[in-house]
């Protein structure tokens, strides 16, 4: 269970710092290459040192007993998808529009013609996109990821998580 821990956490961590760094540098409305790529690898590092820090299979079992969620049920879904979005994408958001704030400013000292937001309604508006995004994001891809990663562990039989075929799963009848 640890490999398909680490192998979800790099999965969601690169998706979701792939797609939080694009939105954010095409909503800043000073998109670059270079400024894309730079916040997608911070971006990425982050996502993974909280991976590895917060083990969401851990926090998601821990809120289906203390609240009686059903695993896997649409319910459970849209609040586990919550709870990774406010563990995530906070610390995520908080990194690129400190990253692109900092660039703005190095600009903004060669150009007295530049104006810089004010760095809360900068990160604020950057907050509310990225929430709304990620909680889309995690509550898309998740599901597909745990199925493709169960699979490649041969931990998915047919039936799904444990059915037929899968490690300590039903056996099937021959």
């Amino acid at each position: 269970m640890k490999k398909v821990g680490l192998e979800m956490n790099i999965l969601m961590g690169v998706t979701l710092s792939f797609c939080l760094s694009l939105i954010g540098t095409l909503s800043s409305g000073h998109f670059t290459v270079p400024g894309f790529l730079i916040s997608f690898a911070i971006s990425t590092v982050l996502s993974l040192i909280i991976g590895f820090i917060v083990p969401m299979k851990s926090v998601n079992d821990k809120l289906e007993r203390k609240h009686g969620l059903v695993p896997g049920a649409m319910k459970t879904k849209l609040i586990e998808s919550l709870i990774s979005d406010c563990i995530y994408t906070p610390i995520m958001t908080l990194s690129m529009t400190l990253f692109a704030f900092m660039q703005m400013k190095k600009q903004a000292a060669h150009n007295p013609h530049i104006e810089l937001p004010p760095y809360p309604i900068m990160f604020l508006r950057s907050l509310l996109i990225s929430m709304v995004a990620g909680y889309v994001i995690i509550f898309i891809v998740t599901p597909i990821y745990v199925k493709f990663v169960l699979k490649k562990n041969g931990m998915m039989g047919p039936g799904g998580p444990g059915g037929p075929n899968a490690p300590g799963g039903p056996e099937r009848p021959e």
